[in-house]
C-alpha cells in the first residue's frame, strides 16, 4: 500500500492534469495498474512511462485487464430497485440482466430484437427517458394494465400507450438512480455481477459474457 501511495503521490505532482485512478499493484512485479479516460492503463514504479494493452497471464490465459475492467466498471446489483423496472422472465429465467432504455432511442430498438433472442433470461428494464419527448410514453407504458405488452408494441410496433400518464410511477426515480450510476446514455446494460455496459450489445455478447464469467 504504500508503494502505491507513493505512486499515486508522485503521479499528482509531476502529472497533475492526469487523472490517474484505480491505481493498484499487479502480479508482475514493478507494474501497477490504473484507469485514466476511463481505460486500463499500466504503469511502472517510477511513475515515468504509461503502458496500453492487455496483460495476460501465460500458464491459464487469463485476461487480468478484462478482470479489471469488470472491477472497476461494477455497480452492486443487490442496491437495484428491481421493483421500478418493467420484469420479463424467459424461460427458467436463471439468467439475469438489467437494462436503462429509452422508448426513443434507436439503439434500445435495435437491442430489443437482441433480448428476443436470449433465452433462460430474467430481464429487468428500468424506464430511463432521457431525452424530454421520451417521459410522457414512458410513464404511460408503465401505467398500462400490462406494462410488457405496451412496451413491446411501442418498440416493435411504433403504438403509443393509451393509458394515463398520471399513475404513481418510478420514472423520476429512476432518472435519479441511472444518473448514481453514471448511466450518461442508452441502451445501458448491467449484469447479475455488476458490471455495466454502455450502449448496443448483441445477444452474442451478452451469452459469451455470462459463459465467461459463470452468469
Amino acid at each position: 500500500m504504500a508503494d502505491v501511495a507513493s505512486l499515486n503521490s508522485q503521479l499528482k505532482r509531476q502529472y497533475p492534469n492526469l487523472n490517474f485512478q484505480n491505481i493498484a499493484a499487479t502480479e508482475v512485479h514493478g507494474i501497477y495498474s490504473a484507469t485514466l479516460d476511463k481505460q486500463i492503463v499500466y504503469l511502472d514504479e517510477a511513475g515515468q512511462h504509461v503502458m496500453l494493452g492487455s496483460m495476460i497471464r501465460l500458464k491459464d490465459q487469463k485476461n487480468l485487464t478484462q478482470n479489471l475492467v469488470i472491477q472497476n466498471n461494477r455497480v452492486d446489483w443487490r442496491s437495484l430497485p428491481l421493483q421500478d423496472a418493467l420484469k420479463q422472465v424467459k424461460g427458467n429465467g436463471q439468467h439475469q440482466l438489467a437494462i436503462f432504455v429509452d422508448p426513443n432511442c434507436p439503439y434500445c430498438k435495435k437491442l430489443e430484437k437482441e433480448l428476443d433472442k436470449l433465452n433462460n433470461v430474467t430481464i429487468y428494464r428500468f424506464l430511463y427517458p432521457i431525452r424530454p419527448q421520451s417521459i410522457v410514453s414512458s410513464k404511460q407504458v408503465w401505467c398500462s394494465p400490462n406494462r410488457n405488452y405496451a412496451w413491446d408494441n411501442l418498440m416493435g410496433r411504433g403504438l403509443m400507450p393509451t393509458a394515463s400518464s398520471t399513475c404513481a410511477n418510478p420514472i423520476q426515480r429512476n432518472l435519479q438512480l441511472g444518473q448514481k450510476l453514471k448511466i450518461e446514455g442508452t441502451p445501458g446494460l448491467i449484469f447479475a455481477n455488476g458490471y455495466r455496459a454502455l450502449g448496443y450489445t448483441s445477444a452474442e455478447q451478452i451469452q459469451a459474457f455470462w459463459q465467461q464469467n459463470g452468469l
